[in-house]
């Protein structure tokens, strides 16, 4: 089994005539759970569509379970939940996954168990129309575990969850890298970051830190990792 399952190295992205990422170095260890946290506008997003192959003016080394970032063979091995909903909204929970159960060759029987991987199984016959914000960013996420993919990469997956469905969906997460996935969850909610193995913590295009909860704590000498952000930026900054 491979000891990371994505490196980035030098990694840098221009949009426009602005670089927006700073020549991001870090990895994601296999089967676990890494938090991406900084404020909106960091950079997160960016930095996961490097990841997944899906951002333009890339330079650097994005390697992923093995492979170049955006390689046709990585198709069906990655996972990728949105900010915004990927599923139709004119189909129910169960048609939507259904169907991209087909595109992606994975057997129908996987339905159910996606389904009530994200309980969602009280509303599977509903239009994705008519559901929550939450429950259509719970149904997103459904085809995202579709055929158990290797890495999951998800944009901000708990915005909009009550504190239960957000704690059930943390306790998910770390089943799947309990079982070998790999699992990298963005949040700009600090109080999220106790919940994962390591986190990269991102401001303005850089990487502040890329370090366990408890390791980044000792080493910024806080007591939260608020606090601990903050201190980074004082570092970073040369405040006083």
């Amino acid at each position: 089994m491979m000891k990371n399952a994505v490196q980035c190295r030098s990694l840098v992205v221009v949009r426009g005539d602005r670089e927006v990422l700073h020549g991001i170095d870090c990895a994601l260890v296999t089967g676990s759970v890494t938090g991406l946290l900084g404020p909106s506008g960091c950079g997160k997003t960016t930095l996961i569509r490097a990841i997944v192959g899906l951002q333009a003016k890339v330079t650097g080394d994005v390697e992923v379970l093995g492979l170049p970032a955006g390689s046709p063979k990585l198709r069906g091995r990655i996972g990728y939940v949105t900010q915004e909903p990927s599923v139709y909204g004119d189909l129910t929970v169960t048609e939507n996954l259904r169907f991209f159960a087909a595109v992606l060759g994975v057997s129908a029987d996987d339905v159910d168990r996606v389904i009530d991987a994200v309980d969602l199984g009280t509303h599977a016959t509903a239009r994705v129309d008519q559901l929550s914000g939450g429950q259509r960013s719970r149904a997103s996420l459904a085809a995202a575990l579709l055929g158990n993919p290797e890495l999951l990469v998800l944009d901000e997956p708990t915005v909009g969850l009550d504190p239960v469905l957000r704690r059930d969906l943390w306790d998910l997460f770390h089943r799947l890298a309990a079982d070998g996935a790999t699992l990298l969850v963005s949040s700009h909610v600090m109080d999220e970051a106790s919940r994962c193995d390591r986190l990269l913590l991102m401001r303005d295009g850089d990487l502040l830190a890329d370090d366990t909860p408890a390791d980044l704590l000792a080493a910024a000498g806080t007591a939260d990792i608020e606090q601990a952000f903050l201190t980074l930026i004082d570092r970073k900054t040369g405040a006083r």
